[in-house]
């Protein structure tokens, strides 16, 4: 039993010793970006090894004050206005086409089905040369609303998780409600809808995280400065402006955590909120 009791601890020490050992290996490029955003020289020729020789908040304040070049306060707002655009249309039209898979049973629907899955396998970057004609063609071309589109547009694709929850979902709800008169449009937005705070919430980070962090689509699209995002924006700094390309780096990250702390309570709000279920 001792034996026993002694090869649980050694093999969870183990465990636990190369859990700390990757996550330090995760961990030290992000350290490595923090530090370097608070260089003093700002160029990476300057570090003392990994990092930097002297440490300075010029970068920062730099970052949003001399836009002359690089306007990073313009590319952070095209970021988040893109982002919650974005967001707003992909999570209505993923939610609306889950319910529909789940609820409704019509022909060539687990065709349907099936296909998407078959379509998803493929990376999305295989439609750039596609998707950059018909942008072309719509002149939608150097036009924050056409990636908006695109990104809403593609959401759909991904709806398979939704389907799931909205499965877990009693049908009775539904055929009680009909009883009482309700249509089918009532139904998804004053039953359904209520009963629905996880995947609504974890469709919306979802939708935020993709154009937050893109850089392929706002590359191909956008060719003015202006409307650059900011990892368009970011890789087109010089050589010498590596630390404030680290702050800028840092800085956009900032919103997303707190985006995500401030809706996980949501999250688990949800999961635990009292609904029929079969």
């Amino acid at each position: 039993m001792k034996k026993i009791k002694i090869l649980k601890i050694g093999g969870a020490a183990i465990t636990y010793a190369i859990l700390i050992a990757v996550g330090f290996i995760f961990f030290f490029p992000v350290l490595w970006l923090i530090l370097a955003s608070f260089s003093k020289s700002g160029s990476m020729y300057s570090f003392d090894g990994f990092f930097p020789g002297s440490y300075s908040l010029d970068s920062f304040v730099t970052l949003f004050t001399d836009t002359a070049m690089y306007n990073y306060p313009r590319w952070f707002l095209n970021t988040l206005f893109i982002a919650v655009m974005s967001s707003i249309f992909g999570t209505l039209l993923v939610i609306l086409t889950a319910y529909t898979m789940s609820r409704f049973k019509f022909g060539s629907r687990k065709n349907l089905m099936k296909t998407t899955l078959v379509l998803g396998m493929f990376p999305s970057f295989m439609s750039m040369i596609a998707v950059y004609i018909l942008m072309t063609q719509f002149n939608l071309i150097n036009n924050l609303w056409g990636l908006i589109l695109i990104y809403s547009a593609g959401a759909p694709m991904g709806y398979m998780v939704q389907k799931g929850f909205f499965d877990t979902i009693s049908n009775s709800i539904d055929e009680a409600a009909r009883i009482d008169g309700a249509t089918n449009l009532r139904i998804f937005f004053k039953i359904i809808l209520p009963l629905s705070a996880p995947i609504i919430v974890f469709t919306s980070l979802t939708a935020v995280a993709w154009p937050w962090s893109d850089f392929i689509l706002p590359r191909l699209l956008l060719k003015q400065k202006d409307l650059y995002t900011v990892a368009v924006g970011l890789m087109n700094l010089g050589e010498t402006e590596f630390s404030r390309f680290a702050a800028g780096s840092m800085f956009i990250a900032v919103p997303i955590i707190i985006l995500y702390f401030c809706l996980v309570r949501f999250l688990v709000n949800g999961l635990s909120a009292g609904a029929v279920k079969e």
